[in-house]
């Protein structure tokens, strides 16, 4: 392979490639050509580079270059000036847009939090090419899969995983490591591995810039828990939206397929493991692990009723495990680098790092990769940059649709599963929504319930009536015409839904509404009487009974 002076990474991440990335690669190469660099200089298609807002983005090495918001006017100019002349354009050169805190926060000083990110899940994306096994078999790539079968048996992999403390990343937090035990436990003709990829939270999208960006980590990780646990047949299921993930996904099994990484004696062991992919419909509720299996069977995907549970009974009545793709892209360094390397990062209960998705009203919106524990104010005012317009923090939802709402009173809480718990939200998928002061709760409140409306599957009575009428008391409120005893029926409405619904759908559907009766009750109670502070609610009229 010939030796450049420098390589030219193109963000290939849905968001970059949806603004034109792919016609960027193609003018680079173009002009390169043009002026006989072609052997000197490599144009690679690499995974997420992280900011999803400034795209397109690319990256020129050895300097580090960053140059984002491209258009194809610019790349001639980037070819003739930087890549030519050496001359940097530092017009075009990508600036964090970072925002002062608003009058109502403490002052904080930027720089302290620029070394905030910490690279596991992620440590490839962006700096490879996901399309080449070979560029990630040169960064360590397949190593741990290698040590696995070759040295360690089945029990001690999985007692590693434990000794990691490696909490699924897929919303639960359940400890991964106890969850093969239960499957590698019981003695069946047949086991299966499951990646859940129906990446269906509103605002996560973490999920699909890493099969993106490191496919083969995914696939490394999935063999490693089937040997662990005894699998020999493993199978992605990504939400069909996912055009880009599923692509590259079934060309990676392809390559390690050819390179006896997958198939029959891996590694000259007696252990045999293949992956296939298969593509959901874009239903949210196939993201619960048992709607998913009945989803993969061909039928409705509509939760079961637990026990059992998927580790003993779960596709085609087989043990199954069911991973999410961020858990399983952890496996291979904890593996690779020890359960005691992998506990040095993050907090003592909550090991690790969690990719997060950054949306709303924050400078710096895109993905993530951050040490468990670190607190919200870091995270807003750090790595996102606070918040556009001057503007104050209102509240962030942590978790997706899903999780709670925390106001400002909250900027120092540790995010992790344990502290995120007992504030009544949760980490979930990893999407952070931040807002500012100018928004409506209720308004926001009527955009999460109507979602839970259109996506409940209806089995259950609880979720498929009770999401209707929390959306219609909310309407009201935000028409003014509810009163105090719709107010009160919101509460135990929500309690109700959160004991008897079937499944996390219905469960978790209220946490956001109840997180913000709690922290903004101040706002429901001016709606009660006819008023929205922000004047968003601009139909809201005053009842003859309002109090």
């Amino acid at each position: 392979m010939p030796i450049y002076r420098s390589h030219v990474l193109v963000c290939g991440g849905t968001p970059c490639v949806l603004k034109g990335a792919k016609t960027l690669k193609d003018l680079l190469n173009k002009e390169l050509n043009r002026y006989n660099l072609a052997d000197e200089i490599r144009v690679v298609e690499t995974g997420c580079l992280g900011p999803c807002d400034e795209g397109p983005v690319i990256v020129v090495y050895p300097e580090g270059t960053m140059y984002s918001r491209l258009q194809p006017s610019d790349i001639p100019r980037i070819v003739q000036s930087h890549l030519l002349k050496g001359r940097i354009l530092q017009e075009l050169v990508y600036q964090a847009p970072w925002s002062p805190p608003s009058a109502q926060e403490v002052p904080l000083e930027q720089e302290k939090y620029l070394g905030l990110q910490k690279r596991v899940v992620l440590r490839n994306c962006g700096r490879i090419d996901p399309d080449s096994i070979d560029e990630y078999i040169a960064n360590d790539g397949y190593q741990a899969l290698g040590k696995a079968v070759t040295t360690l048996r089945p029990d001690e992999v999985i007692e590693m995983v434990k000794e990691a403390k490696l909490l699924g990343r897929g919303g639960a937090g359940f400890p991964t490591g106890l969850k093969w035990s239960f499957t590698a436990k019981i003695d069946a003709d047949q086991k299966y591995i499951i990646c859940n990829a129906d990446e269906g939270e509103p605002g996560t999208f973490k999920d699909r810039l890493i099969m993106e960006g490191d496919p083969h980590g995914i696939i490394e990780g999935m063999a490693i828990a089937g040997y662990a646990v005894g699998a020999n047949q493993g199978i992605i299921y990504i939400r069909g939206e996912y055009a880009l993930s599923i692509e590259r996904m079934k060309r990676a099994i392809e390559q390690a397929t050819a390179y006896g990484l997958l198939g029959e004696r891996i590694f000259g062991s007696d252990f045999n493991f293949t992956i296939q992919v298969r593509s959901g419909a874009g239903a949210y509720v196939c993201g619960e692990e048992t709607a998913l299996i009945e989803s993969l069977e061909g039928n409705r995907g509509e939760p079961r009723v637990k026990p059992p549970y998927p580790g003993v009974a779960g596709l085609w009545g087989k043990p199954t495990v069911v991973n999410n793709v961020e858990t399983l892209a952890n496996v291979p360094p904890i593996i690779l680098n020890g359960p005691e390397w992998f506990r040095r990062i993050g907090t003592e209960k909550c090991p690790g790092t969690k990719v997060f998705t950054m949306l709303g009203d924050i400078n710096n919106q895109g993905l993530i990769e951050v040490p468990m524990g670190i607190t919200l104010r870091e995270i807003v005012y750090g790595v996102g940059g606070g918040i556009p317009g001057g503007k104050g923090f209102k509240m962030a939802q942590t978790g997706g649709t899903s999780g709670g709402c925390l106001p400002a009173e909250f900027l120092d809480l540790p995010m992790d599963y344990d502290t995120l718990a007992k504030a009544g939200s949760a980490l979930g998928s990893g999407a952070m929504l931040i807002i500012d002061d100018s928004h409506c709760v209720v308004d926001l409140l009527k955009s999460f319930m109507k979602f839970f409306v259109h996506e409940s599957c209806g089995r259950c009575t609880p979720c498929r009536e009770g999401t209707m009428r929390l959306y219609e008391i909310i309407q009201a409120l935000a028409e003014g015409t509810a009163t105090m005893a719709d107010f009160r029926l919101l509460k135990e409405l929500s309690a109700t839904m959160q004991l008897t619904a079937l499944c996390g759908l219905g469960q978790s559907a209220p946490n956001s509404l109840l997180t913000c009766m709690e922290y903004f009750a101040d706002e429901f109670q001016a709606h009660l009487n006819g008023r929205c502070p922000t004047g968003t609610c601009k139909n809201i009229t005053v009842k003859s009974d309002a109090v």
